[in-house]
């Protein structure tokens, strides 16, 4: 007979091996695009273009959302967690402006 616990406790083990995987994705992701959010703000400064694109951050919100509504993923968090990063993204730019 299979004790409850035990096999309780190796699918935890599953759940969280598969979570570190997926936050291993999520860092690596995030520092690949803030490679490329990097580089525009270079070319933003040489171009003297403003370091924020109202236009482009609202059509990536919108985006966002509907990609996080077709992933069964809380639309308005998917927004906050963009909002974040494109906060960081315009202080990234600011900073090769000055």
């Amino acid at each position: 007979m299979t004790d409850p616990v035990k096999l309780a406790a190796e699918v935890l083990a599953d759940h969280r091996a598969s979570i570190d995987r997926l936050d291993a994705i999520l860092v690596y992701t995030l520092g690949e695009r803030f490679k490329h959010t990097q580089a525009v703000g270079k070319l933003k400064a040489e171009h003297d273009l403003p370091p924020s694109d109202p236009n482009r951050e609202a059509d990536q919100i919108a985006r966002l959302e509907d990609l996080a509504t077709r992933a069964d993923l809380d639309p308005e968090f998917a927004k906050k967690f963009l909002n974040f990063i494109i906060a960081e993204v315009i202080q990234h730019h600011k900073s090769h402006q000055s």
